[in-house]
């Protein structure tokens, strides 16, 4: 895309419609498109997750020791791509919010189960009810078989970008200063 957002913006307000150097309108380019949609994404989830410890990380700490069961610590940092460091803090937040706890592992009593509580579990419906609201609002110009073939089409994409291309750090991407192309 060779056009800039103020570039984009500037040429909306004079009725001209923004092109790339195809030609193309600039709504036709796959990156304005993504970036559209994500930002949307990003701003909508976000507010849905405020008040989780740890915003979306949180959320994904608690979706996962739900759905897949309790898991050490380290396994858990592993599979959400999270330093641990950073998910010793984010665990002692969400503990401390009541929402998971940690229980010596059986296996190896060095070792710490992340398991969510009963509000845990509680809080972690009503946050996938705010995602839901938040996944209608954003694609909400699309009826239901749409928004299953863009979901199901989107997922196969996004599994073969990771498989190309995996995210090995993702609190590398929170540094401003990090490219994610070099992650």
């Amino acid at each position: 895309m060779t056009s800039t957002s103020a570039d984009v913006g500037a040429q909306t307000a004079r009725g001209v419609s923004p092109r790339v150097a195809s030609g193309a309108p600039v709504e036709a380019d796959l990156g304005w498109a993504l970036g559209v949609v994500f930002r949307r994404y990003a701003k909508a989830s976000g507010a849905a997750l405020d008040d989780v410890p740890g915003g979306p990380r949180g959320y994904q700490v608690l979706a996962t020791v739900n759905s897949d069961g309790p898991k050490r610590q380290l396994d858990l940092a592993a599979q959400l791509g999270v330093d641990r460091t950073v998910m010793t803090y984010l665990l002692d937040d969400l503990e401390k919010a009541g929402l998971v706890q940690r229980q010596p592992d059986p296996a190896d009593r060095r070792a710490r189960l992340i398991v969510p509580t009963d509000e845990g579990k509680a809080q972690l419906c009503d946050l996938e009810r705010r995602l839901s609201a938040t996944e209608n609002e954003v694609l909400g110009s699309l009826d239901a078989e749409e928004r299953s073939s863009f979901r199901r089409l989107l997922q196969r994409v996004a599994l073969k970008a990771d498989a190309i291309d995996p995210l090995h750090n993702a609190c590398m991407l929170a540094d401003e200063n990090v490219d994610p192309a070099t992650t």
